[in-house]
């Protein structure tokens, strides 16, 4: 499986996430597309973003009534999106509508991924604010393998479930995985992270990146950066 780096196009105009993309004039990063610049611009902007060459992860983490989101996936896919996103927490019926709705007639679809727990969330919110007992490695794999059962190709995780997720699994599931920082950078609002070079010894496929690169006085060389450390 080809790793590669996704960054976060986490601005909140439509003008800015192109003028960042304009920088890159060698490379086409493969790109997430979450809920701040989705809402802000709304379809529109997935269908500029792929004109313009990029992959896109529409990261919007679906999570409703089975029936609600099939409807919303196939109004999504014909965004053509490369990879897109639900909640895992919202039952394998939830999951299985979300691939029938992501599948066109000829079979094809876009990579369709489950978040597990976000990386913002620490053992102890876990077990305090969402009353789950069990640790993060099991429930993180609890909720991968509900994935897997539903069809799905992978899960959004921590790269310290990585490895756990592979074993039960098995190494063909993807692991999306962000929380992704450079050696010696802030955390920020994060609390399970890793480095470029860390995560891809953990095995992780793809990472996604985000303010280190994005808010970079050198973006391009903060994205080459992560290439070379995660994709040597």
């Amino acid at each position: 499986m080809t790793r590669d780096v996704i960054i976060a196009l986490d601005f909140d105009s439509g003008c800015k996430a192109l003028d960042f993309l304009n920088r890159f004039t060698e490379v086409k990063p493969f790109v997430k597309i979450g809920m701040e610049l989705f809402y802000a611009e709304g379809p529109e902007i997935v269908r500029q973003v792929k004109a313009g060459g990029h992959k896109v992860f529409l990261d919007l983490k679906l999570h409703d009534i089975p029936n609600t989101v099939r409807s919303a996936m196939s109004v999504l896919l014909e965004l053509d999106a490369d990879m897109i996103n639900v909640h895992a927490s919202g039952t394998g019926d939830m999951m299985r509508a979300a691939l029938e709705g992501a599948s066109r007639k000829d079979g094809t679809r876009p990579i369709l991924i489950a978040v597990t727990q976000l990386t913002s969330t620490t053992q102890e919110r876990m077990r305090e604010e969402l009353l789950i007992e069990k640790s993060m490695e099991d429930t993180v794999c609890h909720y991968a393998k509900s994935a897997k059962a539903a069809g799905l190709d992978g899960v959004v995780c921590s790269p310290l479930e990585v490895k756990r997720v592979k074993e039960v699994c098995g190494q063909d599931f993807m692991t999306i995985t962000p929380g992704i920082r450079f050696s010696g950078g802030d955390t920020q609002d994060q609390a399970r992270v890793t480095t470029p070079s860390l995560a891809r010894e953990l095995g992780s496929d793809y990472i996604v990146v985000g303010r280190p690169i994005t808010q970079s006085a050198d973006p391009v060389s903060a994205y080459l950066r992560c290439l070379k450390e995660f994709c040597p």
